[in-house]
């Protein structure tokens, strides 16, 4: 199932890059922004509790559709990559093993313990 899983978020990344080409950046905003949504961690210099809501607050994939969509609608092409970014980045750090965090450290995580053989 672990496996099963790490290609659905691959492939939800795959999404992201195509719904990157449909806009109008040059690729290599993609490349510099891919890591953007970490900013979310400086919440961790604030304790677990605010580091796990900043970090989830950018990480979280519903959070980055309702971004996209917004900028879709609205025509914002800005909205519409942050939303692709926020979505890619997402996706890929779960197909990595990152998932969004609890309280009680960075390293606890809905997909497990970072760091221990979950599989």
């Amino acid at each position: 199932m672990k496996t099963v899983l790490k290609l659905e978020e691959v492939l939800m990344f795959v999404l992201g890059i195509y719904l990157f080409s449909q806009l109008d950046y040059a690729w290599w905003w993609f490349l510099v922004l891919i890591l953007a949504p970490d900013i979310g961690m400086l919440g961790y210099l604030m304790g677990n509790k605010a580091g796990a809501f900043t970090y989830n607050l950018f990480h979280h994939k519903g959070m980055a559709i309702i971004v996209y969509l917004l900028g879709s609608y609205f025509s914002i092409p800005l909205c519409q990559l942050i939303g692709v970014i926020l979505f890619s980045h997402s996706a890929l750090d779960r197909a990595l093993g990152y998932g969004l965090k609890y309280d009680k450290g960075f390293k606890f995580t809905h997909l497990g313990e970072i760091g221990k053989n979950n599989g």
